[in-house]
């Protein structure tokens, strides 16, 4: 299993943990963590495209236009037939949803992907305590420069810290999880993964 130091605020050891392999040491599948982040983007798409498909959403009127024959025009029934303009549109889109799910191993497994990877690139850190006495950006601005965290920092907790969650949200790059919401997406899109042993250990527990 792999040793990971932990440290405090001021970025000194103070500890070590052992991570294990089934999460932090298991297979890197680059197919499911794509096909995770597809899922995850698919399911923020609006799918409110639109066109008007039968007569009851179009204004008019149901009367023929002119009569049948006699006229030397084609013959019509509806001024708001598809091949009018302002008529109805044939096969158009309606509102859908792109939402598709993956199976619960396979998320597992991505996820795990993505610790593995972050682990071996020494992108993941473990702090003895994320607990800010007051929720002050100044403060999470402090605590970054001490850890020498970069922009993109994702802070993972096993419970609710409104101090932390406060002092960070007016950092557009930094963010916080809770590990019950860890995600693919979220994962990849910070530079660097910050938790507590506690939150390594609820890791732990959900992928194991």
């Amino acid at each position: 299993m792999p040793a990971l130091d932990i440290v405090d605020s001021n970025n000194k050891k103070v500890g070590t943990v052992e991570a294990l392999d089934s999460v932090f040491g298991s297979r890197v599948s680059e197919v499911l963590v794509q096909r995770y982040v597809t899922m995850q983007l698919a399911a923020r798409r609006g799918g409110n495209a639109a066109t008007k498909q039968n007569k009851g959403e179009l204004h008019g009127s149901n009367a023929k236009p002119w009569r049948q024959k006699g006229t030397g025009r084609a013959r019509s029934g509806t001024t708001r037939s598809p091949i009018w303009r302002g008529g109805l549109t044939v096969f158009g889109p309606g509102p859908r949803s792109y939402a598709f799910q993956l199976s619960k191993k396979s998320k597992k497994l991505a996820i795990k992907s993505v610790l593995t990877e972050r682990l071996k690139g020494q992108n993941f850190t473990v702090v003895d305590s994320l607990n800010l006495e007051k929720p002050k950006t100044k403060d999470a601005v402090a605590l970054l420069a001490s850890l020498n965290l970069p922009e993109k920092t994702l802070f993972l907790i096993s419970e609710k810290n409104t101090n932390l969650q406060l002092a960070v949200r007016n950092l557009p790059r930094v963010d916080v999880l809770l590990v019950d919401g860890l995600n693919v997406f979220d994962l990849l899109a910070h530079e660097r993964i910050v938790c507590t042993p506690e939150a390594l250990k609820k890791i732990e527990e959900r992928l194991n």
